[in-house]
């Protein structure tokens, strides 16, 4: 059982739990969800934070759109770093978090050591979306094409029933874009995860689909290992980030080439030991 805290940011309480000892790694996101994503194993050689940000916890107040814009949500990052002083960080972001992972290491270069990006694409636009849709319509298997028909063809329901977790619902709804086992369930991981569609929706469909993850790139000087699926069709084509990895040496691209969105969970062992190389080369 995780030892969750407390930090007290502009009304918002956000749980953090830290797990393990050693150099440390602050995972921004759910503190409920990523600890079900990552291994004991790197437990034993590294000190992880997992911390909520305003988009996974219930709201202090009627908000507004200063209360979760994504400046925001970088200084409560930067909050729980200096209340619990740590320095030299890896900061990780995965899906949607590794652009406030990044955004945080431009604007706070001082505290991060290395920068961990995993399964996202460089952009979120409505146009990158499509694209990745239009990958998995012309390279997905007959058999998970079917899978994933059949599953959103029960995702209005879901939502019907229970439209605060209309995120949780498109992400189980969508696993066959999300899984190399295509038929995975992944409920479990979600299990008690509160989420703020208004917050989630803002970010996600506003902040990260107008970013452009390149500007300050050239001076932030920061050894980044950016870890994608090779069935991870949410952000698919891998081949999106090549530009972006040609023209910045400082980034390496790890394909895992028997996971979709997933890889700490999809392939834990040797994920441990990508991650694990990164952080101590």
């Amino acid at each position: 059982m995780n030892e969750y805290k407390q930090m007290m940011s502009d009304g918002f309480e956000l749980n953090y739990c830290i797990i393990g000892k050693g150099k440390p790694v602050l995972v921004v996101g759910s503190s409920i969800y990523y600890p079900r994503l990552f291994s004991e194993q790197l437990y034993q050689h590294f000190q992880f934070i997992f911390m909520d940000h305003r988009g996974f916890v219930r709201p202090p107040r009627t908000l507004g759109r200063e209360d979760y814009q994504l400046d925001q949500i970088l200084t409560d990052i930067e909050k729980l770093r200096a209340t619990l002083q740590l320095e030299d960080i890896v900061i990780l972001g995965h899906s949607g978090h590794s652009f406030m992972a990044l955004e945080y290491a431009k604007k706070y270069p001082d505290h991060v050591d290395k920068i961990v990006l995993l399964n996202s694409a460089p952009s979120n636009s409505m146009e990158r979306q499509q694209g990745s849709q239009s990958c998995f319509e012309q390279e997905a298997e007959p058999e998970r094409k079917a899978e994933l028909h059949g599953n959103i063809a029960l995702l209005q329901s879901d939502i019907e029933k229970d439209p605060e977790r209309r995120f949780v619902h498109m992400c189980l709804r969508m696993g066959a874009m999300s899984f190399y086992d295509y038929q995975f369930d992944a409920s479990d991981t979600w299990d008690g995860v509160y989420t703020n569609m208004e917050i989630i929706d803002y970010l996600w469909g506003e902040a990260f689909a107008t970013l452009d993850i390149t500007n300050g790139l050239n001076e932030l000087n920061k050894p980044i290992l950016l870890g994608l699926g090779k069935y991870d069709y949410l952000v698919a084509p891998t081949t999106l980030w090549d530009p972006i990895v040609a023209k910045y040496p400082a980034i390496q691209k790890v394909i895992f080439e028997r996971s979709g969105h997933n890889p700490m969970l999809e392939e834990e062992q040797y994920f441990n030991e990508i991650l694990t190389n990164f952080i101590k080369q």
